[in-house]
């Protein structure tokens, strides 16, 4: 009998994008996916470790998975991503019900360690210190994969950070940067090209210093050609001179290694959107310093500004936490300042909470009280929602290239798609229209989340294959 699976995920689009490669290996492996958990003989856990609270979400999870594995034999659970990575034997001691825990760098294992689990009749703990260095293995574009969109895909340029953010466990759970090699990448993207995908996104823990590792191995191998600079500006140049792409996103920069390379790249290469996901963090110098980000708040804004004067109409959306240690509200002033001299399109702001491992979770003689960051958090997104909705309300009038999400999940009879810009658009259409189809749609009214729109034109019909697993070279 056919054994089916779900995999559920938690965190950040690498995350997202490990999961398709993890239902990817499981349907390689002759798993078929499952419509339901009552369906369901293998439940995946894709795990984030960014917020204080994954680890109750998780533990909580797997609590409720237990009666969910005693009502039918064979029945299998995995923990996998950043989450496992971390807390290694700990998931499987608070869980013993748990079949298999596996980290981040080991996700071509995850068929494997299922069969070994049932071959043992025990669990299976495997976390590996570092990534293993082999193309085939080391980045999940090299896996079998079942994309959730078949007209948009994710394509890892780079995993790792060599970044020492204080508050940030990416590092440790994720080990230190490892380009992917240049041609691999414009490879995959001409082969999702080619199935019809018409959408990527490059993605990195810090995607604009790619390439500077391989730069500096070249150097080392001898070749005295090899310039010791990132290459990103030029892979977006590449990746979007790709026949069949329309539309080039990637996430996420560093606003320490962002220059006027990337910017250039962005203007030149018509298929990159004119949207940049440019996290701030905080507008206090003092509280970037103890953050170790390695820029300044007028040095973030200087950047900005060049950003906006190359690419026109550039949407900009950004991170920010609240009530780091020490913050005082002097520094929170700041960071209201440069929020409101921003004007981002968009912001994902969050109250700060301490990770174990990272340097900023010592300090804890420094926590904010977190009725002050309620507070704190609470006027920032005044300041976030007012410039969200004068921007979207700036679009009003404007018709604009939207790709075709599907029905809204409150309103069936409205489509929802994405602008070139990442805003969200409902409108209705005359007719029943493909999902992954461009379509012309006049901007109507601006709200702070989404914009609204009257159907003008069909641009593009779709032209993704229907899903299916698929195995990259």
């Amino acid at each position: 009998m056919t054994r089916r699976y779900i995999v559920r995920t938690y965190g950040c689009q690498m995350n997202e994008h490990d999961s398709e490669r993890i239902a990817g290996l499981l349907e390689a492996d002759g798993l078929v996916r499952a419509e339901s958990e009552d369906d369901a003989d293998v439940m995946v856990l894709n795990t984030c470790c960014i917020r204080e609270n994954a680890d109750n979400k998780l533990y909580g999870n797997l609590g409720h998975l237990k009666p969910w594995k005693d009502e039918r034999e064979g029945r299998q659970i995995v923990v996998s991503g950043c989450l496992a990575q971390k807390d290694r034997d700990l998931v499987a001691r608070k869980a013993r019900h748990v079949d298999v825990v596996l980290g981040t760098h080991n996700v071509h294992r995850t068929a494997d360690l299922l069969t070994a689990s049932i071959e043992a009749s025990a669990p299976v703990v495997e976390i590996l210190d570092e990534a293993v260095v082999d193309d085939h293995v080391l980045f999940p574009s090299a896996l079998p994969v079942r994309r959730e969109t078949s007209y948009r895909g994710w394509v890892t340029i780079q995993i790792g950070c060599d970044n020492t953010c204080a508050y940030c466990i990416v590092p440790a759970v994720r080990g230190p940067e490892i380009s992917r090699p240049y041609a691999s990448i414009v490879d995959e993207v001409r082969d999702l090209a080619a199935q019809g995908v018409t959408e990527v996104t490059l993605l990195g823990q810090n995607v604009n210093s790619y390439g500077r590792d391989l730069q500096l191995a070249a150097r080392r191998a001898g070749d005295t050609t090899a310039r010791l600079r990132p290459l990103f500006g030029d892979l977006l140049r590449d990746v979007g001179a790709v026949e069949g792409i329309r539309r080039v996103r990637f996430t996420s920069p560093h606003p320490k290694d962002m220059g006027p390379e990337t910017f250039s790249a962005m203007a030149e290469t018509p298929s990159v959107c004119e949207h940049l996901h440019y996290p701030l963090q905080s507008g206090s110098d003092r509280v970037l310093a103890l953050m170790h980000r390695g820029y300044t708040a007028d040095r973030y804004l200087t950047r900005l500004a060049q950003a906006r004067d190359a690419v026109p109409g550039l949407a900009v959306s950004t991170d920010i936490i609240v009530g780091f240690p020490g913050e005082t509200d002097d520094d929170f002033e700041r960071t209201l300042e440069v929020a409101a001299a921003a004007e981002f399109d968009d912001a994902f702001t969050f109250i700060f909470s301490p990770r174990p491992g990272t340097e900023a979770a010592e300090l804890t003689d420094s926590f904010v009280d977190p009725e002050v960051s309620r507070e704190r958090f609470a006027r920032l997104r005044v300041i976030i929602e007012r410039s969200s909705l004068a921007k979207n309300q700036a679009h009003e009038g404007a018709t604009e290239e939207v790709l075709v999400e599907g029905p809204s999940k409150k309103n069936p009879s409205v489509i929802t798609g994405r602008t070139r810009h990442n805003k969200l658009v409902h409108f209705t259409p005359p007719r029943s229209i493909r999902t992954g189809s461009y379509v012309a749609v006049e901007i109507t009214r601006g709200a702070p989340h989404y914009l609204e729109g009257r159907f003008v034109d069909m641009i593009a019909e779709s032209t993704h294959r229907l899903r299916i697993p698929v195995a990259v070279a």
